[in-house]
């Protein structure tokens, strides 16, 4: 049995990353985590090798953004509202590609 390879250099094993943000982007209105549901599924997410990395999250019928920053040694996770399926499937893909933020 041979030995496995060590992991590569490259971005391989990373989920996507936001980009910087475009001038003129949208400013989402971020509001701190309620209980939605005892159950959240995430569909999607960002890489969490920067400091601040995003989730798209499913909870009862109802979709939202969950967005999640490490700033001076604290954690701080806030989310968006919430939303039907494509309305906020459109506005995560605004996140993934800096337009929104």
């Amino acid at each position: 049995m041979s030995q496995p390879s060590s992991m590569p250099a490259d971005d391989r094993f990373h989920s996507a990353h936001v980009p910087e943000l475009c001038p003129g982007f949208i400013r989402l209105t971020w509001d701190p985590v309620w209980a939605v549901e005892k159950r959240i599924r995430v569909c999607d997410y960002t890489c969490d090798c920067v400091p601040t990395f995003y989730e798209l999250c499913q909870a009862g019928g109802q979709y939202f953004i969950r967005r999640t920053r490490r700033v001076g040694g604290e954690v701080l996770v806030d989310q968006s509202a919430l939303g039907g399926r494509a309305q906020t499937f459109l506005v995560w893909i605004k996140v993934l590609t800096g337009v929104a933020g």
